[in-house]
């Protein structure tokens, strides 16, 4: 297995993944994601490929075949009354194929996302997980994340 960052002759791979980690979220919460759906266009796609901002890195077999993905944000708090200067590398997107679960494709992912974390001068990687995704959760902690904020709701 292989880290790489995404091309344009990835997309179907990654498209696939999309659709993939659409559904865990629409059977989980099907009042708030719609079905049959995916988070990108192609065209937006290949926009976020192209970003420095936006990186997407790609976890590839020997057959070029996308295993898993990592799409990110660089984003940085600079200048405020209230908030501490922050560089973070936000990962908004981890997916690993269903067909590769349980193989460390996600905990490859998320160490190469730590190491370009640390050469871009971040302060810290960050994330957020829908508490439907029990397994994502639990994924995360083992990794040693930890809670920096949580989303409160009361459903009408």
């Amino acid at each position: 297995m292989k880290i790489r960052p995404a091309e344009r002759s990835d997309l179907a791979g990654v498209e696939k993944l999309l659709y993939q980690v659409a559904e865990i979220h629409r059977a989980g919460r099907p009042d708030i994601f719609r079905e049959s759906t995916k988070k990108y266009t192609a065209e937006e796609l290949f926009v976020i490929f192209e970003n420095p901002e936006t990186p997407v890195y790609l976890a590839v077999n020997d057959q070029n075949e996308v295993l898993g993905y990592a799409f990110c944000i660089l984003r940085e708090t600079k200048g405020s009354k209230l908030l501490c200067d922050r560089r973070e590398l936000y990962i908004d997107d981890l997916c690993v194929d269903e067909t590769c679960r349980g193989q460390h494709v996600g905990s490859a992912l998320y160490s190469h996302v730590k190491e370009e974390a640390s050469r871009l001068a971040c302060n810290a990687v960050t994330l957020n997980v829908w508490c439907l995704n029990d397994s994502a959760m639990a994924f995360y902690r083992a990794l040693g994340m930890k809670p920096l904020k949580v989303v409160m709701e009361d459903r009408l």
